[in-house]
């Protein structure tokens, strides 16, 4: 016969273990609404990554994708004008649409559908056989792990939209250089190109095909000024930042000095190289 003492033992272990079940409900609690906390701050900050990311990439010229629910749903084949009629439905064993075993004539025994042995290696792989057949579960995830993942991806996605801003500010053509440096190699490369033209006028003007006065002003005025608007045109198209409003610095007066100067100077050169090996 059970003594008082027996029953206090068990109502002190049965109160313990209700204890303990709600320590481990309060904790499994806390353990959730931490998880769906952090869950919708990696949402917003997901959120702004993408209209960040977008603005990036229409700054870059780069339209946004579609959003899925944006594309149109199709009709089915079967409802397109002109389209095949549908077929009619595949009997499937177990669902009550079919005949059972009698629906397939032929069968030896009524089996209507074979026997299929199952090895041990195919236990482990998910196989749907129809409605009504029990699926193989697939493995419960963590989601704390899931959420670590998701937020060093993010991480990853936040280290490379500041590498892409970060070429956005700088322009295309020489994107290492200052904007005097870039402004000085853009106006003299194109005072470089009128200097070989001017040669060649020079060329010409000493076999007859170009006469002094034609030689003296595109030295003087042509070639230069072809030069100069060369380069501000060059330096507006390409010296521009992506993510920079406005109209970048061409150096105008820089330009025209250097276009100006070279190409006279260049000339200049010439007649004394020639008349000191003469």
């Amino acid at each position: 016969m059970t003594s008082y003492d027996d029953y206090v033992a068990l109502a002190r272990q049965l109160s313990e273990r209700r204890r303990a079940g709600e320590r481990d409900a309060a904790a499994d609690t806390d353990r959730r609404r931490s998880l769906l906390a952090a869950a919708d701050q990696l949402d917003h900050r997901l959120a702004a990554q993408a209209q960040h990311l977008d603005q990036l990439g229409r700054a870059f010229g780069v339209p946004p994708p579609p959003h899925p629910s944006a594309a149109p749903a199709g009709p089915p084949p079967s409802a397109v004008p002109g389209g095949p009629p549908p077929g009619p439905p595949v009997p499937v064993p177990g669902n009550g649409f079919d005949g059972g075993a009698a629906a397939a004539p032929g069968r030896p025994g009524g089996e209507a559908y074979p026997q299929v042995t199952v090895g041990p290696a195919d236990r482990a792989l998910p196989v749907a056989l129809g409605p009504g057949v029990p699926v193989q579960r697939a493995a419960a995830l963590d989601p704390a792990g899931e959420l670590e993942v998701a937020r060093r991806l993010a991480d990853d996605a936040d280290r490379h939209a500041q590498q892409a801003e970060r070429y956005a500010h700088q322009p295309v053509l020489l994107p290492g250089w200052t904007p005097l440096a870039r402004a000085l190699a853009v106006y003299t490369g194109c005072a470089a190109i009128g200097v070989l033209m001017m040669l060649g006028l020079v060329l010409g003007n000493g076999i007859g095909l170009v006469d002094g006065f034609t030689l003296g002003a595109w030295m003087c005025a042509g070639l230069p000024a072809l030069s100069f608007f060369g380069g501000y045109l060059i330096l507006g198209r390409w010296g521009k930042p992506v993510l920079v409003a406005g109209t970048p610095p061409r150096y105008v007066h820089v330009g025209f000095l250097v276009c100006f100067l070279l190409v006279p100077i260049a000339y200049c050169a010439y007649l004394v190289l020639i008349r000191t090996f003469r």
